[in-house]
């Protein structure tokens, strides 16, 4: 490995001799190296990423995508830390070596992570980063950004295949969720209502991260202070209430996302007051009314929509999520919808907290 990224650093013209690499456990698809170089006494760290292409199928798309966002963030805020991904003697910010692996160079950050919190500060602070991310790029033209993944957090169209699925039953296993199905199909017109107000042209089109977990912030390992977003695979054009929705959803689950006993998930509206304290400080300048109003209706709708896809991946046979073992599929799903039924519940008081957040905000 060592002489792999050895020709890799020489493609990205890295100053120095490459002193040391070790592997980082950071997140499950790409492989990540932080790679120290050395020139003269002097050490400067970077990260190498080889992409997993098997589970990215454009990535030259996603580099181009993120060659244009960080370059614009980097010329907006110079005095501030972002991303900097490097880039080959060719003007690429990525390079395919011989075995066709795909390889990027990134700019390392001294930090720390977390993969979940229970500190409202943390929470509060994860919401302000990802609010800043939505600031940053409130004014860069999305237009020109590739949509990576269609559709990928289009609410009718999931709900559409979810609902094609049960007709066609090619596992057989309807039957045996018709409790679930029912309920989707309830609030399936609720759900759906934002994703056709977008494609309506009604609500703006922003650039999305798509990916708002946690773990996706780096920390100052002191202060506990956000210093950037990372992770930007999954940015394309999008509403900005999905991208607060996910991460709400995720946060505010007092619960994992697999966790089959049903009465231990709730939504924590401490953590949702922390989280849209942060979001909505960063944002509330550059955000619309519209988009502010539909706050609590986007957590909803999207916790509907990642329940109606856990289902969907059920009923025709498991094909897309890794399933640890049997039903575990339907496991998300209950958790998933168990937790739409308590934001239901709570979609007064969280609609109080947004607008005394943004109050107190003012």
């Amino acid at each position: 490995m060592f002489e792999t990224l050895k020709i890799v650093g020489e493609k990205f013209r890295l100053p120095g001799e490459l002193y040391s690499y070790h592997v980082i456990a950071m997140g499950n698809i790409n492989s990540t190296y932080k790679v120290t170089y050395t020139n003269e006494k002097t050490f400067k760290s970077y990260l190498f990423q080889k992409v997993n292409t098997n589970v990215f199928k454009s990535p030259v798309e996603i580099m181009e995508n993120i060659d244009h966002v960080t370059s614009f963030i980097r010329a907006k805020y110079p005095d501030q830390i972002t991303l900097h991904f490097h880039h080959t003697n060719e003007g690429t910010n990525y390079y395919i070596d011989g075995d066709d692996a795909f390889w990027r160079v990134i700019n390392y950050v001294d930090s720390v992570t977390f993969n979940a919190s229970d500190d409202l500060h943390v929470i509060e602070a994860t919401g302000k980063a990802f609010g800043n991310f939505q600031t940053q790029l409130s004014d860069f033209d999305g237009s020109i950004l590739h949509e990576t993944i269609p559709d990928f957090h289009n609410t009718k169209k999931r709900l559409d295949t979810l609902f094609a699925d049960v007709e066609m039953d090619e596992c057989g296993r309807v039957k045996e969720v018709s409790e679930e199905i029912a309920y989707i199909e309830s609030v399936r017109e609720q759900a759906a209502e934002l994703s056709v107000r977008f494609e309506n042209g009604e609500i703006p089109k922003r650039v999305t991260h798509n990916d708002t977990k946690c773990n996706n912030v780096l920390f100052d390992s002191v202060t506990k202070e956000p210093i950037v977003v990372i992770d930007l695979d999954t940015i394309m054009p999008g509403m900005s209430m999905y991208d607060f929705a996910d991460a709400v959803r995720f946060i505010a689950n007092t619960a994992v996302e697999d966790e089959p006993d049903t009465s231990k998930v709730f939504f924590d509206t401490a953590k949702f007051r922390a989280f849209a304290n942060g979001f909505i400080g960063a944002t509330k300048d550059s955000l619309t009314e519209i988009e502010i109003e539909n706050l609590v209706k986007a957590t909803f709708s999207i916790t509907i929509e990642l329940a109606s896809r856990f289902l969907d991946d059920y009923i025709t046979g498991d094909k897309y999520f890794r399933c640890e073992y049997p039903k575990h599929n339907l496991v998300r799903t209950r958790c998933q919808l168990q937790l739409a039924k308590d934001i239901a519940r709570k979609t007064d008081e969280l609609e109080w907290i947004i607008r005394d957040v943004l109050e107190k905000r003012s």
